[in-house]
């Protein structure tokens, strides 16, 4: 395996010396080499965990004419150091929960992860594009989310149509994805589960986890500017069989610095939730809502934000993790709300550039402070992971080098700690709270 894994780094040198000039201006070898170590320092006697891993992605496109696309690109992660990805805490008996994210969270004695993640065709007219096969895509519920070695990646059909520059139409059908961290490609009902399912509303474990009947996801995303000053933008998902999701982000500039945005999302069960019986269903309610509310100001290489995030009570927000991370105004790396009702969260962003030695480096910095106001723990119907109240700290590096252009490293440091009081059990610290969390990521891109 680790033979192949040599080849498949080599690779992007020997094609591209091979390549006659007259390839050259139809196609394109692209790609990004990652080395990953990660390294969690739970509370007391609990285990901390490390990780380190290298790998990456090669992509090809091939146009041979003005419309038509073709792509693929080949996407690995393979251990090299670390500890055990498949060892447990034996206090909790429970895994790690961002290190094992570093290879296949499904088969941890993996020591590397291949998968054929893009593999599509597309057509382009003027303001129209049809795009079939394996794919990346980015929308607020289901997007790469990155923050790993192999993204999630999904495969079907999408269209695109942008009439002028004020307004932006896009429909898509899913039959397949492939959650992050995985080696392989999912029925639409199959993926959901894969991640860890946490509590049932009556405390168990949830049964859901390869019981869901769904065979595809619809989306539709519109991207309007109505004046000026205030845009909207609209997406909604049906997962067929289990629920629909609708989001609206309206966002009025009140000065050329100053915006205010809006976010809704309302969600509703469809049929049968995923399945008929109620102790293996997915969407195990009528329906959820979540508003929130953000200030942000632009200054000179610098934005301030402070966003206020309401979950109502009478529903937990329901999207599946292994789709990709929240677009949420409250979201902040290594936390999620889903799985929430009843929630509040009040969350600070500053971003900023810091140039060094006469701009060769430049440090661009995001310092985010969270207060997460969550049910209790021990109420499982709003809070299906037992996530205790927390406040949240993270400070995200990125280095950018004027001679070095391609090395993109990557410092994040996370800290979380409980507030309030609930009864003490070590399944309610484990990689959630009292815990710091360090990643240091070198990309190569090419």
């Amino acid at each position: 395996m680790r033979r192949i894994y040599l080849i498949f780094l080599c690779l992007p040198f020997l094609l591209s010396s091979q390549q006659p000039e007259d390839i050259e201006k139809k196609s394109s070898l692209t790609g990004q080499w990652r080395t990953y170590y990660m390294v969690t320092a739970n509370t007391g006697s609990l285990t901390d965990f490390t990780a380190l891993a290298t790998g990456g992605y090669l992509k090809y496109t091939l146009q041979p004419g003005k419309r038509w696309t073709f792509g693929a690109a080949l996407y690995n992660s393979t251990q090299i150091g670390g500890m055990d990805p498949a060892l447990v805490d034996p206090i909790t008996g429970r895994p790690s929960r961002y290190e094992l994210g570093l290879f296949d969270g499904l088969n941890p004695k993996k020591d590397a992860v291949f998968i054929l993640g893009e593999a599509y065709v597309s057509y382009a007219l003027p303001k129209h594009r049809f795009q079939l096969g394996r794919m990346k895509l980015n929308s607020p519920l289901i997007n790469p989310q990155d923050g790993r070695m192999i993204p999630t990646l999904a495969q079907g059909f999408w269209y695109t149509y942008e009439p002028g520059s004020e307004m932006k139409f896009q429909l898509g059908l899913l039959n397949q994805i492939a959650p992050r961290s995985t080696g392989e490609f999912f029925g639409i009902g199959e993926s959901i589960g894969t991640y860890p399912a946490g509590r049932s509303v009556t405390g168990a474990p949830n049964g859901y986890p390869g019981q869901t009947a769904s065979d595809f996801v619809l989306f539709f995303n519109a991207q309007l500017k109505l004046t000026q000053k205030l845009n909207i933008n609209i997406w909604d998902y049906m997962i067929e069989n289990v629920s629909n999701s609708l989001y609206v982000n309206p966002r009025f500039a009140l000065s050329p610095t100053l915006e205010l945005e809006g976010e809704w999302l309302h969600q509703n069960r469809l049929a049968e939730g995923g399945n008929a019986q109620d102790s293996l269903r997915y969407f195990n309610q009528n329906s959820s809502d979540i508003l929130g509310f953000r200030i942000g100001y632009q200054g000179k290489g610098s934005r301030i934000s402070l966003a206020y995030e309401r979950i109502l009570p009478h529903g937990q927000f329901l999207s599946p993790r292994e789709w990709g991370r929240e677009g949420l105004f409250s979201f902040q790396k290594r936390e999620r709300s889903e799985g929430t009702a009843d929630n509040h969260a009040l969350v600070f962003y500053y971003r900023t550039r810091i140039p060094i030695k006469r701009d060769l480096v430049e440090i661009q910095s995001i310092f985010s402070l969270g207060r997460h106001w969550k049910p209790s723990v021990l109420d499982a119907e709003a809070n299906k992971y037992a996530v205790p109240d927390y406040t949240h700290l993270n400070l995200d590096f990125f280095v950018h080098f004027d001679k070095l252009r391609n090395l993109r490293p990557e410092v994040l440091f996370t800290a979380k700690f409980a507030n309030g009081e609930f009864p003490y059990n070590p399944n309610f610290y484990l990689n959630k709270v009292d815990m710091f969390h360090l990643s240091l990521v070198l990309n190569y891109n090419f």
